[in-house]
């Protein structure tokens, strides 16, 4: 392993390793502290080339290589495991932006670009890259992609796996398939491309992506409501939709408990209305037509649902600090959480149709088995998506009600099962929920996975541990 381990140390040269325990600990941290892994070199290659030389020499000893890219991911998928026998490739230093075509309405960038400075390029050609999340100044664009990151905004735009056309890849074996494709439309066979969004980095390395871009929004509307129950929010879903029609950005359900959490533990976080109320919606419209009034229409579809008793309270952003402050709402629930004691989450998707249903059965199920409970449900309701977070009754020992994780996953995840949904809408699989998987994906489901996997990286050299439980390997050699 020593030999190994110095030739990848020449290929990427000084500045290209770190071997210091200091240097290396906070790439072995998951960010939340749920993992701690150990590793024995982080290689911070400088380009595709030296990236495909490591993974050529890692193929070659058969040592695992664990992929991370700005290590914000919620779900261990980025940490090497404890044995130390890896090396975490971190792409942070291959962030350059390869080409910006406004007219093609592309932006082709390197895995290690932080995802705030793609949104500022495409911003300074007077396009739009409409991918936007809590970690947007820190995470890196191939995370983004390797674990089809959502989002505020992919109601309107739809997930990473929507946003890209091409990409890079380093194969298991180190050899580089080029796929940066600009095309809207190739109908030539597999999309190989997808193979690799969504898979944490399983089946090989990206290293550059092509990536949609959209006209620059030039005028937007932003409303903060009170609905009187969660009924009620989903049916303002369906007259803003269509009322809206595309014009619908951002959808995002905030409860009381939610907004309370902010205003306690985050600077400048305020009520927007004047009384308390137990459901909120955060909505924005926006158009890149100069011609289109979208606060009148905002203003009317409010206006309809007043009336209509949908919404019982509700204010619009009169200016653009106003707006920003109530998004500092949606952002600040998250960080408010923190202060709380413990949090045990989920990050569920079922049909739109049963929202609904979703949050009146699942919050109803932990309270009845932990009354003092503290549901938090928040989230990107517009498309299925819910976070459905349990935060520690009040006074209670964190490690003691942590320690009830599964027994709280069996109920919530059950009842998104019956549902028809999935126990995981953005965040990805990781380790946090890779054994889980196996009984909530069917069995073939599961043996496809697996073969993929097999097919691609037979050594199972890269991220190992991570997505496909090894039960599914195992029922694949017996079959």
């Amino acid at each position: 392993m020593a030999e190994v381990l110095d030739r990848i140390k020449q290929v990427v040269g000084p500045q290209g390793w770190l071997g210091d325990a200091t240097d290396i600990e906070p790439y072995e941290l998951e960010w939340r502290g749920l993992y701690r892994g150990k590793t024995t070199l982080v290689v911070r290659p400088a380009n595709t080339e030296q990236v495909a030389e490591v993974v050529r020499l890692c193929a070659e000893a058969q040592l695992p290589i664990v992929p991370q890219g700005g290590n914000t991911g919620l779900c261990g998928g980025g940490v090497p495991n404890e044995d130390g026998r890896n090396i975490v490739l971190a792409l942070g230093r291959m962030n350059k932006v390869r080409a910006v075509d406004p007219a093609n309405f592309t932006i082709t960038v390197e895995a290690g670009a932080i995802l705030a400075d793609i949104q500022r390029i495409a911003a300074e050609h007077d396009r739009l890259f409409p991918l936007s999340l809590g970690a947007e100044g820190t995470c890196q664009i191939g995370g983004n992609l390797s674990t089809n990151a959502g989002g505020v905004q992919v109601l309107r735009y739809g997930n990473t796996r929507e946003l890209t056309l091409g990409l890079e890849v380093v194969l298991p074996d180190g050899r580089i398939w080029d796929g940066l494709r600009t095309l809207r439309k190739d109908n030539t066979g597999y999309d190989l491309k997808q193979l690799f969004v969504g898979a944490e980095g399983t089946l090989g390395i990206i290293t550059a992506a092509t990536l949609r871009l959209f006209p620059k929004p030039h005028a937007s509307a932003t409303a903060f409501v009170a609905l009187p129950d969660v009924d009620a929010v989903m049916r303002l879903f369906g007259q803003a939709r269509a009322a809206t029609g595309d014009q619908l950005t951002a959808f995002e359900l905030i409860p009381r408990i939610g907004l309370d959490m902010a205003i306690a533990h985050v600077g400048g976080v305020v009520d927007p209305l004047e009384q308390p109320y137990e459901n909120y919606v955060l909505m924005e419209v926006s158009t890149s037509s100069p011609h289109a009034d979208v606060a009148a229409t905002l203003e009317g579809l409010l206006e309809e649902a007043l009336e209509a008793g949908t919404v019982i309270d509700g204010t619009i952003a009169a200016s653009a600090a106003q707006r920003n402050a109530f998004w500092l709402i949606r952002e600040g629930m998250v960080e408010g959480q923190r202060f709380e004691g413990g949090s045990i989450k989920h990050d569920i998707a079922v049909p739109v149709a049963s929202v609904a249903e979703f949050l009146k059965s699942a919050i109803a199920a932990v309270t009845e088995r932990l009354p003092t409970i503290r549901p938090v449900a928040f989230g990107h309701c517009g498309d299925g998506n819910i976070h459905f977070n349990l935060s520690q009754p009040l006074g209670a020992d964190k490690e003691a009600f942590m320690a009830r994780w599964e027994e709280f996953n069996e109920i919530v995840h059950g009842i998104v099962a019956r549902l028809h949904g999935s126990i995981s809408a953005e965040h990805g699989i990781g380790r946090l929920k890779r054994e889980e998987l196996t009984h909530y994906k069917a069995p073939l489901e599961l043996e496809l996975m697996a073969r993929v996997k097999n097919a691609l990286d037979p050594q199972h050299i890269m991220n190992p541990g991570k997505v496909v439980a090894e039960a599914a390997f195992n029922a694949l050699k017996q079959g």
